[in-house]
């Protein structure tokens, strides 16, 4: 391996959905026991990533999820409230991003062929006031 190649993957840092973290260090870095970690996975909640030999690697988006789930736990909510809000909030993420693909492909279309029968859209100028003495 040459030295260039060596510090290159030295100074990488793992994307956040990389799976990196074992179920301890997960377990610790989210407060947790890990027999509770196995609960979540086996319900769904969690979903970490797996080894070849199906162990367990959590990534650091998996140790937020952990302690969202553990905020609604605390919070009194079930676990099938906890996987619904879970499903409801990640639509709704993907949802808010391709909302804002669309504005800028409709952005870009009116720029290209502005309407005809419509009038532009103005940005209305800031007047600031001042109180004379």
């Amino acid at each position: 391996m040459s030295q260039d190649s060596k510090n290159n993957s030295e100074n990488t840092v793992p994307s956040d959905d990389a799976g990196v973290y074992v179920i301890s260090v997960a377990a610790e870095i989210s407060g947790m026991h890990p027999q509770t970690l196995r609960q979540y996975d086996k319900l769904g909640l969690v979903s970490p990533s797996r080894t070849e030999g199906r162990n367990r690697r959590y990534s650091l988006r998996d140790i937020a999820l952990l302690r969202a789930v553990q905020k609604l736990v605390g919070e009194g909510i079930n676990h099938a409230g906890i996987k619904r809000i879970i499903e409801l909030e990640s639509a709704m993420a993907n949802l808010s991003v391709e909302v804002a693909q669309l504005r800028i492909e409709v952005d870009a279309l009116l720029k290209e062929n502005p309407p005809k029968g419509l009038a532009t859209r103005r940005k209305a100028e800031v007047i600031v006031y001042k109180q004379e003495k």
